[in-house]
């Protein structure tokens, strides 16, 4: 017992060392607090329709209170949503097909910019898929207190539709399983899932999904019942069951 009487204030002694240490480490989180570089885009997808114009603005705005220099860099998808995809970069818009402007640019604080987004070329028979970065580049921190810069970038997704769409979704079931495949020449949305019972009751939601052209979706289902997706393509709405 006089040993454990003799270990208590060194325990205590302990115990008011490690709280201060964790407090100081905490305080120190907080003193670093982030410097933000917040940039905010109006749409994070353009779609480019036929018999619509070949070109639209999408506004860059700089929410924090710091200038901000951004970079945009377009690239094709190609295969997209397929083990096959991937991104190809050129300089040359003729040859990717689409056209940002401005390439890079500077924002002061609480400023707008437009960024100009062009198709180039003939259209093509199937849909074309971009991706155009809007990635902001910032410099060290300044002043005396130490701190953290946060760079939020985006990634606009384009979709620069054919002449004429060819919606075909195709629905495998096998049990709890479906497996939904687009035959078609254009993406679509799968959205408003839901699988009910026979008498269309004890419905469960079921996640959305963009299906791009040439690409399958494969998802296990809460029970073998009868579901249900809503699809959008350039044409409209249209239901799917399976």
């Amino acid at each position: 017992m006089s040993i454990e009487r003799a270990e208590m204030p060194v325990l205590r002694r302990s115990m008011r060392m490690t709280l201060t240490a964790a407090g100081i480490s905490l305080l120190s989180l907080l003193l670093a607090s982030p410097a933000a570089a917040e940039l905010l885009v109006s749409q994070l997808i353009v779609e480019f329709k036929p018999g619509m114009p070949r070109a639209a603005d999408v506004e860059i705005f700089n929410n924090g209170d710091q200038r901000s220099y951004a970079v945009v860099e377009p690239r094709e998808i190609l295969n997209p949503g397929t083990a096959d995809e991937k991104r190809v970069a050129t300089p040359d818009p003729v040859k990717l097909g689409l056209l940002a402007s401005p390439a890079r640019f500077i924002l002061e604080p609480q400023q707008r910019r437009t960024l100009r987004l062009a198709v180039v070329g003939a259209p093509a028979e199937h849909e074309r898929v971009y991706r155009v970065t809007v990635k902001p580049v910032t410099g060290d921190v300044s002043g005396t207190d130490s701190g953290l810069k946060l760079l939020v970038g985006y990634d606009l997704l384009v979709l620069v539709r054919p002449p004429a769409s060819r919606p075909s979704i195709r629905a495998e079931r096998r049990g709890t399983q479906v497996t939904l495949t687009n035959n078609g020449n254009a993406s679509v949305e799968l959205a408003e899932g839901k699988e009910c019972d026979a008498s269309g009751k004890d419905c469960h939601s079921l996640p959305s999904k963009r299906l791009y052209a040439g690409a399958s979706w494969r998802q296990e289902l809460p029970s073998s019942s009868n579901g249900e997706y809503r699809v959008r393509s350039a044409d409209g709405w249209s239901s799917l069951k399976f």
